[in-house]
């Protein structure tokens, strides 16, 4: 069954209107022409999110998100793992709102989940601009 789910571990995060994600995300699947499967999307802390670093991709450095691939053909399925430290961190440093910054990040996993990558200078520039057009998504919710 497609469905979106919200979670919290080693955080007091809570996702303000889910009912706005819910239909904000799956404009997203829309336009990107994927078929929602399952999401979980898990706010944690930044340790929580840096032990998942090392042990499953052997990376020993803080990151905004983790996403764990369970997409087949073009149902997208997945948990994204969003310390809400690093949110916060790059919101002050970049100077935007909190709340964008956590619908970026959003969109981000989802875009890795339908197959963008920013492994380079190039596919950074692609999935940044494809960000920004998920954002743009939320005015039609």
């Amino acid at each position: 069954m497609a469905q979106i789910h919200f979670h919290s571990v080693d955080t007091d995060f809570k996702v303000g209107q889910p009912n706005f994600y819910h239909k904000w995300l799956l404009l997203v699947f829309e336009h990107f022409n994927y078929h929602l499967g399952e999401i979980n999307f898990i706010f944690c802390n930044d340790e929580y999110l840096l032990e998942l670093n090392k042990k499953h991709l052997a990376h020993d450095y803080y990151t905004d998100i983790i996403t764990f691939d369970y997409v087949v053909d073009r149902v997208v399925s997945g948990d994204l793992f969003i310390s809400v430290d690093r949110l916060k961190d790059n919101a002050n440093q970049l100077k935007v709102d909190f709340k964008d910054e956590l619908d970026r990040v959003m969109a981000h996993g989802l875009l890795h989940l339908m197959g963008y990558s920013d492994n380079t200078e190039a596919k950074q520039r692609e999935i940044r601009a494809q960000e920004d057009f998920c954002l743009t998504l939320r005015s039609e919710i």
